[in-house]
């Protein structure tokens, strides 16, 4: 079983963190992943995205022309990335950031306002935790304490950010109740 993901959006939103975060909570999982970033040399505001492989078995290759599953935190990433995700693929959108607008008929949506949920927690800069909440409720397999330990090895130097992530990654898990 491999599935693929794609989390996207600008410099400053985290994408590169989370995928990180994801990568490391699959190893915790005892899976097998590839993890490939792609940005450019800006920093803030720039495209930015990073593409992860999730396996059972060994993995041979970090890119796929197509993923199972997308993140797209702003509306260029959803642009650019919609025609990447395969069929009956799912992708989750900051509707804060993008337009709540279905031009596909063969792949799930789930549109949340990641921003706002966000700033409800007192930084912006959280919706790519709730995103990844939002992921790992589909997902349906990642034990909580496997979410911390990836949290805490990322922010081991900032662990004053760790709580407050694992806050905003149960928010997000726990907004979804079905997919569209």
């Amino acid at each position: 079983m491999i599935k693929s993901f794609l989390i996207s959006g600008s410099g400053g939103q985290g994408i590169l963190s989370i995928g990180t975060i994801l990568a490391n909570i699959f190893m915790l999982n005892d899976l097998f992943v590839t993890y490939c970033s792609c940005y450019g040399a800006e920093m803030r505001g720039g495209a930015v995205n990073c593409e992860i492989n999730m396996s059972d078995s060994e993995l041979y290759s970090i890119q796929n022309t197509k993923v199972d599953f997308l993140i797209a935190l702003n509306q260029a990433s959803l642009d650019k990335f919609i025609s990447k995700v395969k069929e009956n693929g799912i992708i989750i959108v900051n509707s804060s950031l993008a337009k709540i607008n279905k031009t596909r008929n063969d792949i799930k949506y789930i549109f949340a306002p990641l921003t706002q949920q966000a700033s409800s927690l007192g930084n912006i800069k959280f919706a790519n935790s709730i995103a990844l909440g939002i992921l790992s409720k589909i997902l349906n397999n990642f034990p909580i304490e496997n979410v911390k330990k990836a949290y805490e090895k990322f922010l081991s130097n900032k662990t004053e950010l760790i709580q407050k992530n694992i806050e905003a990654y149960l928010l997000g898990y726990n907004s979804i109740k079905e997919i569209n």
